[in-house]
């Protein structure tokens, strides 16, 4: 089981900064892809960026140029630094991880931490 614990949400002001981090842990023999969704109030969910072993960073045309995801493979962990937020940034963040496991392929969630972007 390869579990997902995400930090770094919380109240920030329009114009602000937060770093989201995402650390996964237990049995994982390779980790493939690393990546942020989010999910807006009544919004479906959507990417916001993404890293692979084999492709550069994608991110969603909204977030280009204000957010950034990078990746401790050391440490199984991903982040994302997000600047110049907006109220449209409001929304739970997801954390999600696909990889090897001894016992096969696994794609994990965090449970997702909150970011809410307000005065």
């Amino acid at each position: 089981q390869v579990q997902l614990v995400e930090s770094g949400g919380g109240l920030v002001q329009p114009g602000g900064s937060l770093r989201l981090s995402c650390a996964a842990s237990g049995s994982i023999s390779s980790i493939n892809a690393m990546g942020w969704y989010r999910q807006g109030p009544g919004k479906q969910r959507e990417l916001v960026a993404r890293v692979t072993n084999r492709s550069s960073p994608t991110y969603a045309d909204s977030v280009k140029g204000r957010f950034t995801i990078s990746r401790i493979n050391a440490k199984n962990t991903v982040y994302l630094q997000m600047s110049s937020l907006t109220p449209e940034d409001t929304a739970v963040y997801l954390c999600n991880v696909g990889g090897l496991a001894p016992w096969g392929p696994f794609d994990s969630w965090g449970q997702g931490t909150q970011v809410t972007v307000s005065s």
